[in-house]
């Protein structure tokens, strides 16, 4: 090799040093590796161990003149069995070349395999007599990462001349192998490390989500629909070519700071109270309190019968009466559930009801209902009193709090506002920080969408069933017209079918009528 030759293969190894750095995902990392040693060194093949339970496994197998790619980003799995270290009689495993390389942690350079005797070649040979091939020069190159430990080999076979002839490796060919080794070795580490601390980040999060989910199961799930719906209407968004969203594209780093965020949109509610979070009735706290008022009925309809058994009432007045309370039960029943909006008529009975008299326990007059039953009684819909739903919209107040208190690193920093936005509404009506559509990312507007559609076909909430796709698709194009949600992402939700993806994944069969796509998509053009 002269001189020139040698520099720019000098040259080449340093770059590959670059370029493996910048690799994140480990099958190309690893696929990069073994690339990278063929060509430094001008080999014919190559195979790429990783060391693991007592064994070194095969990870990647590249052998370009008989087509052969097993491994990394093939889409062919290695079928070969690992290579034990250690032998059933608890010596050392000297006898395979790439063993060997381990146990003994040093290069073996081998100018013919076939010559070798020391090494067990019987596989090579049966794999050459298979295929025409002749397996000659071999070089198996330890991985040893920072701190010593050998977590892989490199192993390269023939090397070829410029007449691609097959000649030995050389030193200058060992040398260079050796330091790609060394580099590839850290590359795989720090991004093994990486994976793991990303792995422990994401448990984390679980863990506070199985935190809230123990606290409620009416909101675990939903942590984990909306990042699914989130990254679905992401992606839709990201392939989207024409339009007002032509522009938007998304990274890997990207993807996985809108997953984090989507994972994280309501970690605030761990300090929600359950009770509210739980309210499947509006006399609901700890119980329902509504069998304390079916027991004040119960007394109020004893002391009716009484009354009519000692002649007070004729039989008209007490069946009329009697009448009145069973259906003044039914109406408190009916209105406990929170199922439909209250008119004022049901309001202004409810008032009336609340007048009426009863003797407690101790024989005092009390009003039928407290202050506290009717405010409750009295909402207007769903089930939360005013302070109750400042109490579940302060989640996101703590969520920001939570998500700004952590150091992000600079490719989640973006984290808080896309999680903490998904409460805001176009018109600048939302909360917690009343902004507009532009003053908002479309990260942030695409988890609003994926949020409410989510909440719209839960089927796991305390107050209502799943709602059909219909339904809910026509509550979403309704808030996109109020500029609630962003109209043009909607259009790609309803376009790209990620509702009907969605849907398949989550929703029941009973829940999935037939939907006029083409007049929702009228009605979004209309507003």
């Amino acid at each position: 090799m002269t001189e020139f030759e040698l520099h720019q293969r000098l040259n080449k190894l340093n770059a590959i040093g670059a370029a493996l750095s910048a690799e994140t995902q480990i099958e190309r990392l690893i696929e990069s590796i073994l690339i990278a040693a063929i060509d430094l060194v001008r080999a014919d093949a190559g195979t790429l161990y990783l060391v693991k339970d007592d064994a070194v496994h095969f990870e990647i197998i590249l052998n370009p003149r008989l087509g052969v790619a097993q491994g990394g980003t093939s889409g062919s799995l290695v079928t070969l069995p690992p290579v034990p270290l250690t032998l059933c009689n608890g010596q050392p495993n000297l006898s395979n070349v790439v063993a060997c390389a381990v146990n003994q942690r040093c290069t073996i350079n081998l100018a013919d395999a076939y010559c070798s005797p020391e090494y067990d070649f019987s596989g090579t040979r049966e794999f050459d007599r298979n295929t025409g091939y002749r397996s000659k020069t071999f070089l198996s190159v330890p991985m040893f990462d920072h701190e010593g430990q050998i977590i892989g080999v490199l192993q390269l076979i023939n090397a070829l001349n410029e007449h691609y002839e097959i000649e030995s490796f050389s030193q200058n060919d060992q040398h260079l192998v050796e330091s790609l080794a060394s580099q590839a070795a850290i590359a795989l580490s720090n991004r093994r490390l990486v994976l793991s601390l990303q792995e422990l980040f994401e448990a984390f999060i679980n863990l506070i989500n199985l935190a809230i989910d123990d606290k409620s199961p009416y909101t675990g799930g939903h942590c984990q629909r909306v990042p699914e719906l989130t990254m679905m209407l992401a992606e839709a968004v990201n392939r989207c070519s024409v339009g007002e969203m032509a522009d938007f594209h998304l990274t890997e780093h990207d993807r996985y700071e809108l997953k984090i965020a989507g994972l994280l949109h309501d970690c605030g509610k761990i300090t929600t109270p359950v009770h509210v979070v739980d309210k499947a009735t509006k006399l609901q706290t700890i119980f329902d309190r509504i069998g304390l008022i079916d027991t004040r009925f119960e007394i109020l309809l004893r002391d009716l019968e009484i009354a009519q058994l000692k002649g007070h009432l004729n039989d008209l007045e007490y069946a009329a009466q009697r009448q009145q309370l069973i259906e003044e039960r039914e109406f408190i029943r009916a209105i406990n559930a929170g199922a439909e909006m209250m008119p004022d008529e049901a309001l202004a009975r409810l008032e009336q009801i609340a007048k009426r008299s009863w003797l407690d326990s101790y024989g005092h007059e009390q009003t039928f209902l407290t202050d506290d039953e009717q405010e409750n009684l009295a909402i207007r819909k769903g089930t939360l009193t005013a302070a109750e739903r400042n109490i579940i919209n302060h989640h996101i107040d703590v969520t920001i709090q939570m998500l700004e208190e952590l150091p992000w690193p600079s490719h989640l920093k973006n984290v808080p506002e896309y999680a903490g936005g998904h409460h805001e509404r176009m018109d600048g009506k939302g909360y917690p920080k009343g902004l507009r559509r532009e003053q908002m990312s479309v990260q942030a507007r695409i988890m609003g969408i994926a949020d409410v559609f989510e909440a719209l076909t839960a089927r796991d909430r305390p107050y209502k069933d799943g709602m059909k796709l219909s339904k809910a698709l026509g509550i979403l194009t309704r808030m996109a017209c109020e500029q609630h949600i962003d109209q043009a992402l909607l259009k790609i939700f309803l376009r790209d079918g990620v509702w009907l993806q969605y849907a398949q994944r989550f929703l029941t069969s009973q829940q999935c009528d037939e939907v006029d796509l083409e007049q929702l998509l009228l009605q979004l053009e209309d507003c």
